[in-house]
């Protein structure tokens, strides 16, 4: 393929969008967002209020080629992005005896739209248990399909403190380009730089359980009942359950197999980057949730903070309107922008290696 002379645009369709975590960390990187496709219609503000781009409300096995096509300039740089839904790979997943294929087919889904669509540049973005998921060889089926149409494909696992994430999360990101050799940007920070907990939230305003902030309506705490807030007083700097005594202990947790959870209940601490965001990190007794020094759970904003979603993000129409638990669950499952500015970074990288000229957009 002759190198353009003129400066091209990079354009983005992205599948399985969510509210738009991964976009805008694409459109943070200068890309210009035109499309993101997604079965939870409830994400269509969200997505697009931040992104300048339309949200369209399907199911990815009803989206076709030509449509895709249809979307990107003519001399653009295309790229094909997508997280499909994590949920049948994940740790909690594996625990469990049935899957649902109509979740875990959908890779072969975008699959088939790389294939039909020749992309110039397709990333993929899921958790790292892809790799060992035992009821089909989803991941490597992906990369097949992507080396048999002509793609270099690069699989990273990366753990997000690495590129300036403030929490453990670790992903597996999916770079495949038709125009030559592409791979992930080198990590950004070290151990003695992450950014942590304290870096990021200690300057926000306190809460108490049940309550908010009035100039922040995602700054709210779920309530905890009686017996829990003796749970979360009880609890040391950094500590869980295993500090308590014993008439505050869970009959599960004195089980043998209930020793080994030793996070939940657990308050986070200022000086490391925080556990992983799920979609219940909002409640106390779901992990290490707990805020280091306030006796509470994390709230939704600092949820947001901690995925890298900036302060102007919005997330609702009514933000004080939605109930924490449902903001939980949509900042829970987002790909962290953060981690969308290093996906486009990369791209542009592999573009400047190979002499493009690109046009970013401000």
């Amino acid at each position: 393929m002759p190198r353009p002379r003129k400066p091209r645009e990079i354009e983005v369709v992205d599948l399985f969008c969510g509210i738009g975590g991964l976009s805008y960390g694409l459109k943070t990187s200068g890309f210009r967002i035109l499309v993101g496709y997604d079965l939870d219609g409830t994400c269509e503000y969200a997505y697009e209020h931040n992104n300048n781009a339309s949200f369209q409300y399907r199911d990815i096995k009803s989206v076709t080629s030509s449509e895709i096509k249809s979307l990107y300039s003519k001399d653009s740089i295309k790229v094909l992005a997508g997280c499909a839904p994590c949920q049948p790979f994940s740790s909690y997943s594996h625990s469990k005896k049935e899957k649902d294929p109509n979740k875990y087919d959908l890779l072969y889904e975008f699959g088939r739209l790389v294939k039909e669509v020749k992309p110039d540049i397709v990333t993929m973005e899921n958790v790292t248990q892809i790799v060992n998921f035992k009821e089909k060889p989803v991941l490597q089926d992906f990369i097949n399909t992507l080396t048999s149409t002509g793609y270099e494909v690069s699989v990273n696992k990366v753990f997000c403190p690495d590129y300036g994430v403030p929490q453990t999360r670790k992903r597996l990101v999916l770079l495949a380009s038709r125009l030559g050799s592409i791979t992930l940007i080198p990590p950004t920070h070290t151990k003695e730089n992450y950014l942590t907990v304290g870096d990021v939230i200690r300057d926000l305003p306190p809460v108490k359980a049940g309550e908010g902030c009035p100039t922040d309506p995602l700054h709210r705490a779920i309530a905890i009942s009686p017996l829990n807030m003796k749970r979360i007083q009880a609890t040391p700097y950094g500590g869980g359950w295993k500090d308590w005594p014993e008439e505050l202990v869970l009959a599960c947790h004195k089980k043998d197999n209930g020793k080994s959870y030793g996070s939940v209940y657990g308050r986070m601490v200022w000086e490391k980057p925080s556990p992983t965001m799920t979609t219940e990190c909002t409640g106390y007794g779901n992990g290490r949730f707990g805020h280091p020094e306030q006796n509470r759970a994390i709230t939704p904003r600092e949820a947001a903070i901690f995925q890298t979603f900036p302060l102007n993000y919005k997330f609702f129409q009514n933000e004080g309107e939605v109930s924490i638990t449902k903001a939980a669950r949509y900042i829970g499952n987002a790909v962290p922008p953060r981690l969308g500015e290093v996906i486009g970074e990369s791209i542009i990288s592999h573009l400047t290696n190979l002499k493009w000229t690109l046009k970013l957009i401000n």
